[in-house]
């Protein structure tokens, strides 16, 4: 949690740095901090110093619900009672934040005796040091300060957090450390389905490894010297195997790079993102996922389709086509089924489902190349379904949906450069 702005007093002209203040970040990890005062302020204060690692001594007669939480957990050190000179003994760093001016001006006197900086919560102007408006992303700290206009301030963190979720910062290290792997779903594939941290990943990468549905048109902003490997798969035509994925991503993160594996949808929504995470923390290297919208519930979406719907559907089944199918249990389904990955065994799936009892009647649509330019919604009844598509030319990437569902129209979200619902049958 970001910090409340204290920002130091604003010089005399704009221009004029000669009392400008020293800006330093402070390793506190296992060093005494004390903080005088038991208010919300007190506890801002705390929980930020918790965080960095710091040993808090807390001295105040009575503390808030949250400061007493931290106590009797021991994770800070509570003195009840009013502070003594010698509570700084052994300190390396001081708060205070009684909400007595008195009081904190005497703080603040001891200290500065003591050669220790004390910051002073009721008055930037005669402090000695000042928290700034911080924000942090991963290994990225910024701390803001704004002439004593903490308005400013905060106005200023917001920007800067934007920019760095949305990778508009250069975030790439030009220092080669630790490697890590981030598997990223990419979502549907627009490149605005993207998520921020998504986004952010993708600016920190020194190797970006991408399936053919990914949102591609995002690696055009990546530095030229970003290195991308394609491995793209289309239908029974697998170039570049699942263990020849999996080494890449090691080799790379073992060699000390940032490596983002980007694909389509949600890499743990039958996209084997498990089996790569699995293979990265095997071989030692630091794995995390960020996940993406699913194809499985935006593609029916961009057709108008709601996965469930009050009085038609309340559950919802996700399938691979390219597997094994229990068509016995599927047709048992009361509530919607998604298969993914399931136009060249569309027929094979219809034909099964009516053999095991599925009315013939169901509604059925298989919604083309989701939130694309080429977005096509192909509907019928499932048993005629196979007969239809076939007959429409119907091809992969698609969703088919099985379902009352299916029957619905509307309203369509169209992606940017997309139909406004693709062509209907």
């Amino acid at each position: 949690m970001p910090s409340t702005p204290e920002s130091p007093p604003a010089a005399a002209a704009d221009d004029d740095l000669s009392a400008a203040p020293y800006p330093l970040h402070l390793d506190v990890r296992g060093r005494r901090v004390v903080v005088v005062g038991g208010g919300p302020v007190a506890l801002r204060r705390t929980e930020g110093l918790l965080r960095a690692g710091a040993d808090v001594l807390l001295v105040a007669p009575q503390v808030c619900e949250g400061l007493g939480e931290h106590a009797r957990s021991g994770s800070l050190t509570w003195r009840q009672g009013t502070w003594r000179a010698d509570d700084l003994d052994g300190a390396w760093l001081v708060h205070t934040a009684t909400g007595e001016r008195d009081v904190d001006a005497a703080v603040a006197a001891a200290a500065e005796e003591r050669c220790l900086w004390c910051v002073r919560a009721d008055d930037a102007a005669a402090s000695a040091a000042w928290t700034p408006s911080v924000v942090r992303r991963h290994d990225v700290t910024v701390s803001v300060t704004a002439g004593g206009d903490p308005g400013r301030a905060r106005a200023l963190r917001g920007a800067l957090a934007l920019a760095l979720d949305t990778g508009a910062l250069p975030l790439r290290r030009t220092r080669r450390g630790a490697g890590r792997v981030t598997l990223v779903g990419g979502g549907p594939g627009e490149q605005d389905l993207l998520t921020l941290r998504g986004r952010r990943a993708l600016a920190e990468a020194d190797v970006v490894v991408v399936d053919r549905l990914a949102p591609t048109s995002v690696l055009a902003e990546l530095d030229e010297d970003v290195q991308v490997v394609d491995v793209g798969k289309t239908p029974d035509h697998h170039p570049v195997p699942q263990h020849e994925i999996n080494r890449i991503l090691v080799e790379a993160g073992r060699a000390g790079l940032r490596v983002v594996r980007l694909k389509g949808g949600d890499g743990y929504v039958l996209g084997r993102g498990g089996e790569e995470a699995a293979a990265c923390r095997e071989a030692g290297v630091e794995v995390d996922v960020v996940p993406g919208v699913t194809s499985a519930f935006a593609v029916p979406a961009a057709a108008g389709i709601p996965v469930t719907h009050r009085g038609l559907s309340r559950s919802v089944t996700v399938v691979s086509g390219h597997e094994d199918l229990d068509h016995e249990t599927l047709a048992r389904l009361e509530g919607t089924l998604v298969v993914l990955m399931g136009v060249s065994t569309l027929p094979a799936l219809a034909a099964g489902l009516l053999a095991r009892g599925k009315d013939p009647a169901t509604p059925v649509a298989v919604v083309e190349s989701g939130w694309t330019p080429r977005q096509r919604t192909t509907r019928a009844p499932l048993a005629q379904i196979a007969a239809v598509a076939a007959e429409r030319g119907v091809r992969a990437p698609a969703v088919v949906v099985v379902g009352a569902v299916a029957a619905l129209e509307g309203p369509v979200l169209a992606g940017p450069g997309a139909g406004p619902a693709g062509a209907q049958r």
